[in-house]
């Protein structure tokens, strides 16, 4: 069975920095391509950044400079560190297994004065 489970989400001034984790387990992790995706209230949901087996990323055009995706395939682990967080940065982030087709169950990223 397949799980994902973020975590490091959190309130933050705009202009401040947050890392999100994904641990993911029942996968073959180091094959998988892994991606970060995000949902502000009212909208939809949309890809933030994604990275895949051979650490090739893409990223949002809004996000790019801004955020870093990474993994760490001996912990199973994805990462985003996301710098210079602005308001319209808020929303609850996803991390998705492509490859597997599953989703986290989310952890909030508030950016607020």
């Amino acid at each position: 069975q397949v799980q994902l489970v973020e975590s490091g989400g959190g309130l933050v001034q705009p202009g401040g920095s947050l890392r999100l984790s994904c641990v993911a387990s029942g996968t073959i992790f180091s094959i998988d391509t892994m991606g970060w995706y995000r949902q502000a209230p009212g909208k939809e949901r949309e890809l933030v950044a994604t990275i895949n087996s051979g650490g090739s990323t893409n990223y949002l055009d809004s996000v790019k400079g801004r955020f870093t995706i990474s993994r760490d395939n001996a912990k199973n682990t994805i990462y985003l560190q996301m710098n210079s967080l602005k308001l319209e940065d808020t929303a609850v982030y996803y991390c998705k297994s492509l490859v597997y087709r599953s989703w986290g169950q989310g952890t909030q990223v508030t950016v607020s004065p």
